[in-house]
This record gives C-alpha cells, structure tokens and sequence, in this order.
C-alpha cells in the first residue's frame, strides 16, 4: 500500500513538475515580445539593452550557485516554492521599471528568479524519475520549450491589442495559477539525494570541457533567438509587433514538438547521428534566418532550426552525465555552467555586435558555431550507455 501510494504522488508530482517547466518556459517566452517595446520605452541603444540582458545572466547564474546550497539543505520542493512565487511577478516588475538603473535592478532579479526556479525544478524532475524509474527530463523539456511557444506566440498579440503592461500582468496571473497547481503536488526527494549537492570538485579530463563547448555552442542559437530575433523582424525586416513575436514562439514550438519525441529518436538512432543532423539542421535554419528577405521567411527559418536544436542540448547533457571515469554531478556541473552562459550571457555580447552590424550577419555566424557542434559530435557516445538528466533551458 505504501509503495502504491508512492507511486500515485510520484506521478502527480511528474504533471506537476512539468507544469513548472510550462510555467518557466511561459515566463521566459513571453519576455521575448516585451524587448522591442522595453528598448523603445526606455530610449535606449542595442548596446545599453545588450548590458541589460547580460544583466538579466549575471543575476541568473548567481541564483543558480546559491539554488544549489539551499537545495542541499531544504530540498528542491521547498525551493521551488520560493522561487517560483517570486518568478511569476519577474516579468511585471521589468515592465514597470521606469528607467534605466531600476530596469537593470529588475532584470538582475528577473533573471534570478528564472534561473533558481530552472535549477530547483530540474532537481525535482530527477526525483521524480528516480521515484517512477523512468525518464521524464527530454519531455520536460519539451513543456518548458511548449510554453516559450505560447508565451512568444501570444506575448505580441497580446501587447498591440492591450499594451505591454495588461500583458504583463496577464502572465503573472497565468503563470500563478499554473504554479499553483504544481507546487501542491510536487514530490519530495529523499534526503540522501539532496545531500549529494554539498560536494563538488573540478575535473580534470579536458573531454568534459569540450562536451561543454557543444553545450555552449548548442545553446548560444536559442539565446539569440530569445533575445534578438524579435528585434531583428521589427527593425531590419519590417515586421510589426505581433508578427515579431512569433519568431521565438515558432522556435520554442518545434523544439517542442520534437522533444517530445527525443528520447525515442535518439534510442532509434544514437546520440552521435541525432546529434549531427540535429546540428545541420540547426545550421541551415540559422543560416536562411540571416539571408532572409521578409519576415515571414525568417519566422519559417527559425522553426526549422529549433527543430535541430531541440535534441542537441539534453544530447550534451547526457554525454556529460555519463563520461567514463566521471561522477554524474562533476561531469554536468560544469557542462551546464557552461551551456547556460550560451543563453544568459552570450546574448549580451551578440547585442554589441548587432547594434554595430545588424543583426542578420550575427545569426549567419551563429550557423557556423553550430558547424562546430557537428565536428565535435562525436564526443556524445557516452550520451548512448545510460539515460542522465539534463537540466532545462
């Protein structure tokens, strides 16, 4: 009966946890239609919103690291509850930040309360599994890449039919109702499991960090997307509001398409190959993207390409969760640290850049960074022996 018991809550906390992933991946996506406006209302440059956004990652990865101790020491449900509650208000406090320095106070704790949630609800995905003793992380993934679908693909909509403000506030609503269902049924993972956070050692074998530079490299096109591509169809194509915030939303929405079918193509397939045509595909979609001439043929770009990069994230965080000779944690503490600074820090560089050049020769650069994932591909075997859980983005 006990073990019955734990069975049920176990798969309510598996709905549960992926209606934060929903939830997360909701919050995120909608930010990608505030950006034309937030620069524009503030009158600022591509430089200063570049400062901003790397902001925003600074204040993601320094919640991360301190995610980690409280997790160890309150369990991942707790902690879920604490950043989830602040993270559903994250979008609204930058939309009311009247200038620029409450704007940079906002985004350093926009992106905190993003990234210690992302963190918190990736340690009770692996609770879940260890409690159901299957893989859910791939199908995660594919909620978390769901909701940047829908918050991308309505965030515009949304914003030239009611302003960016009642936006906003309307995912704060949605994305509390959603958390409030989660965090009731999230399960608790066993005291042992959180303990195994409290060490932590560097390794020493320079395949891991090469595992990582395909972490990186897989994850900088989906910061730039987030980040720019609406900018990007308003400013260099002609596209209004509504028809720019489709350009994440369309991404988000075929990387999660196809996440939800990742772990039976990989199995069919193997890490290695999935992993090289997830990567050629990604690169010509990036490519078109930068070449093309209206808006709606670069939204169709940037669907094509998520639909490469879908697979080629938690491909690199498996192969680095199962290195030979490795611990799980020492071979994906630093692959994540550094697949995230692709997507949180990166994007800042790239505004730099685009405010000098235009953002279309910056995504044809972003192809080639993919090409580089593709040679590297072969690092994934290790990614085909055992199942790890990947993090999510």
């Amino acid at each position: 009966m006990n073990a019955t018991n734990t069975i049920a809550a176990a798969k309510k906390g598996r709905w549960a946890v992926a209606a934060a992933f929903f939830a997360n991946g909701f919050i995120t996506g909608s930010w990608a239609p505030q950006i034309p406006v937030f620069l524009t209302r503030l009158e600022i440059s591509e430089f200063t919103l570049g400062l901003l956004i790397l902001v925003f990652g600074v204040g993601a990865i320094a919640f991360m690291s301190w995610c980690g101790h409280l997790i160890a020491r309150h369990g991942s449900r707790s902690v879920m509850r604490w950043f989830g509650a602040a993270a559903t208000f994250g979008l609204l406090i930058v939309a009311l930040a009247p200038n620029v320095p409450l704007a940079a106070l906002s985004m350093f704790l926009f992106g905190g309360v993003i990234g210690g949630l992302d963190v918190a609800m990736n340690s009770n995905a692996v609770a879940v599994e260890k409690k159901l003793s299957r893989a859910i992380m791939s199908s995660s993934h594919g909620f978390w890449s769901l909701g940047g679908f829908v918050g991308g693909g309505i965030g515009g909509i949304a914003i030239q039919t009611y302003g960016y403000l009642a936006h906003a506030a309307g995912v704060t609503v949605v994305a509390l109702v959603l958390l409030g269902f989660a965090l009731r049924y999230l399960v608790v993972e066993d005291r042992h499991v959180a303990a195994e956070h409290r060490k932590f050692t560097l390794p020493r074998n320079p395949v891991i960090y090469l595992v990582g530079v395909m972490a990186l490299f897989s994850m900088v096109p989906e910061g730039a997307v987030l980040d720019w591509a609406a900018l990007y169809l308003k400013q260099e194509l002609g596209a209004d509001i509504a028809t720019a915030g489709f350009a994440f939303g369309c991404f988000a929405g075929t990387m999660a398409l196809v996440r939800f079918m990742g772990d039976a193509v990989r199995n069919r397939y193997g890490a290695v190959t999935t992993l090289r045509v997830s990567s050629l595909i990604a690169a010509a979609g990036m490519l078109v993207a930068g070449f093309a001439p209206t808006p709606w043929i670069a939204i169709a770009a940037f669907a094509f390409c998520g639909l490469g990069i879908a697979n080629m994230v938690p491909i690199a965080f498996s192969a680095a969760g199962n290195q030979p000779g490795m611990s799980a944690g020492a071979g994906m503490s630093v692959v994540t640290t550094m697949g995230y600074s692709g997507i949180l820090v990166a994007p800042s560089a790239i505004g730099f850049i685009g405010g000098h050049t235009g953002f279309a020769p910056v995504f044809v650069a972003v192809s080639a960074l993919l090409v580089v994932v593709f040679l590297l591909a072969g690092l994934a075997r290790s990614a085909d022996f055992v199942p790890a859980a990947q993090p999510a983005e």
